[in-house]
């Protein structure tokens, strides 16, 4: 069994969508041979059209919630359906003890997403951190510093909203 996680922009524009979709499906489809398991928080963007793209290929989805109240502080009407859809489709569902989504429950939850990977699937532009903690960047640094391969998906034509 291979287990991904992703990491990824949140903050993608709707024409980026089906171009990472596509990224995403040729980097999974080697795994999809009924041993893929993907670990995602489920949030807007890469980590959602990742989960799609995982149970699409048949593969089985742990959601990583980062906090008690994430969904409703930060799961926003126009990814509500999307995001229980898919929390409803995940074989497990982990809830970290996290009272409140905040910097320290991302960073909690890109460790989990870590921990667990065989490999990391970074939707990511390849800006550096921010410096805030809990990125995208920050998330590629700290799988690489713990040896787990990191593919790197954005492809042209991908972008970030202003």
């Amino acid at each position: 069994m291979t287990t991904i996680a992703v990491t990824g922009h949140i903050d993608l524009t709707d024409g980026s969508a089906p171009l990472i979709r596509d990224a995403l499906r040729q980097v999974l489809k080697p795994y999809a041979d009924g041993d893929l398991t993907g670990v995602s928080c489920i949030a807007e963007g890469a980590d959602a059209l990742f989960a799609e793209v995982v149970l699409e290929l048949g593969g089985r989805l742990v959601a990583v919630i980062p906090a008690k109240d994430y969904r409703q502080k930060q799961v926003g009407p126009d990814h509500a359906a999307a995001f229980d859809r898919l929390v409803a489709g995940a074989v497990e569902v982990r809830v970290l003890p996290n009272e409140t989504a905040n910097r320290q429950a991302y960073e909690d939850a890109n460790r989990e997403l870590v921990k667990r990977a065989d490999r990391l699937v970074a939707v990511w532009n390849g800006e550096p951190p921010t410096g805030k903690g809990g990125g995208t960047a920050d998330t590629v640094i700290e799988a690489r510093e713990a040896g787990v391969p990191v593919d790197v998906v954005w492809p042209a034509g991908a972008a970030r909203r202003a």
